[in-house]
């Protein structure tokens, strides 16, 4: 019987590893509140700086509520400035001398126009951390392009690869590029945090395109060419690597995906669908044969998997040992009991829909454990909380009523 995803309450006075670690995020929509939503979930104090209309994150709403924002907001703090005006920067500069970490996605320049170059910081904090997201990076004849992820899923060869090659190339379904980059930018913080802590270094600054990180993970296609001339075609879910390896249809219309990467297992593969002599024929004997004659080879396994249903499929080559799965949608994967168990999905609770199903904090530390200890904040929600004993009572209602300090405006 399926279970309910398991309910995790808040827990507001809960203290990570990053306690004390005051982060300052200027950054807008996916890659800056990605990096700064991990280091929020280990304790860090991220003061989210948003314009008085909010984040652009929170206008990615469904059926009105902004779940994209609820996903990759909590734990953070949010204060709604006019950064526009000189009293909205200079409470930027005011907060960066207490902070360890400032992360920024304008393009490049935009930072040094409002008077907040990084020299300018590190005057203020020499031990500052300046990450500085971007698509092209702050310098090169691309810089000032704009620099959305789609743009480079495109350019970095992505695209390109991914596909069927009679077929268009096809963009990621979701944000990759960012999401990656802010994954890389997420590690190097703590590099950079460690050397200020442990290593009594200087603060540095971190220039993190989109290109950069999502070209890294496409491994050694530069390399490949220059061996081959070749250019990688699209290969479906087909990998030119090792085979068999793809999604297969079932006979009740579900699809299965099953890998067979290492001798071993491709020979166990075509002993339990009954073509044990297809383990001596010279077209699957070896791996680079297998990948070489791929498509005869799919066609014998994918005949096989057709004459079964989901069901069937996966208990007989569970049973004979062989790597298969699911190839789930997002209605199966809510219901699947090893998600459940594993608490791989949770439900928080939420104003507006009662319950958010999430995912819980990544990775499991067994001994300095992240923690969920508040939902993602309304526009200016902390604004006096933060901003009132930075400035005094006084200055603070002054901002204020100016307009420089808002409690947010609906778009």
């Amino acid at each position: 019987m399926t279970k309910r995803p398991a309910r995790k309450d808040f827990a507001p006075d809960s203290r990570g590893p990053l306690n004390g670690v005051r982060v300052i995020d200027l950054s807008r929509l996916v890659a800056g509140n990605v990096l700064t939503l991990q280091l929020a979930d280990f304790g860090a104090e991220v003061v989210k700086i948003e314009p008085p209309e909010g984040d652009t994150l929170r206008s990615w709403r469904v059926k009105g509520i902004e779940t994209a924002w609820k996903v990759n907001s909590r734990n953070k703090k949010s204060v709604a400035l006019d950064l526009r005006s000189d009293a909205g920067r200079a409470i930027v500069r005011e907060l960066a001398k207490s902070a360890q970490i400032l992360v920024e996605s304008f393009r490049p320049g935009v930072l040094e126009d409002m008077q907040l170059a990084p020299a300018e910081l590190h005057k203020i904090n020499p031990k500052l951390i300046i990450v500085r997201i971007s698509g092209w990076g702050q310098d090169g004849r691309y810089r000032h392009k704009p620099g959305f992820g789609t743009l480079i899923e495109g350019y970095s060869g992505f695209a390109s690869m991914n596909g069927f090659a009679d077929r268009e190339p096809v963009l990621p379904p979701m944000y990759l590029a960012d999401a990656v980059a802010a994954l890389y930018g997420y590690g190097a913080v703590m590099v950079a945090l460690r050397e200020v802590e442990m290593n009594g270094g200087k603060g540095q600054v971190m220039d993190l395109p989109l290109f950069d990180p999502l070209f890294s993970v496409l491994g050694p296609q530069a390399a490949n060419h220059k061996l081959t001339g070749e250019v990688k075609e699209r290969t479906g879910s087909r990998s030119t690597n090792a085979a068999p390896r793809n999604v297969y249809q079932t006979r009740d219309g579900h699809w299965v995906c099953l890998s067979a990467s290492t001798q071993g297992m491709a020979e166990r593969v075509l002993v339990k669908i009954g073509r044990p002599e297809l383990v001596k024929d010279p077209k699957f004997a070896t791996n680079i044969e297998r990948v070489r004659n791929g498509l005869e080879l799919d066609a014998i396994i994918g005949g096989f998997v057709a004459e079964r249903d989901l069901a069937t499929n996966l208990k007989f080559f569970d049973e004979a040992g062989v790597t298969i799965g699911p190839v789930y949608d997002i209605s199966q994967i809510v219901q699947d009991d090893y998600v459940l168990e594993r608490e791989a999905l949770i439900e928080v609770p939420d104003e507006e829909m009662g319950e958010l199903p999430t995912h819980p904090v990544v990775p499991r530390m067994s001994g300095t454990p992240g923690a969920l200890r508040h939902a993602a904040p309304k526009i200016g929600e902390h604004n006096e909380a933060v901003l009132k004993p930075l400035l005094g009572a006084a200055e603070y209602d002054k901002l204020c009523q100016s307009g420089v300090i808002s409690k947010g405006k609906k778009k």
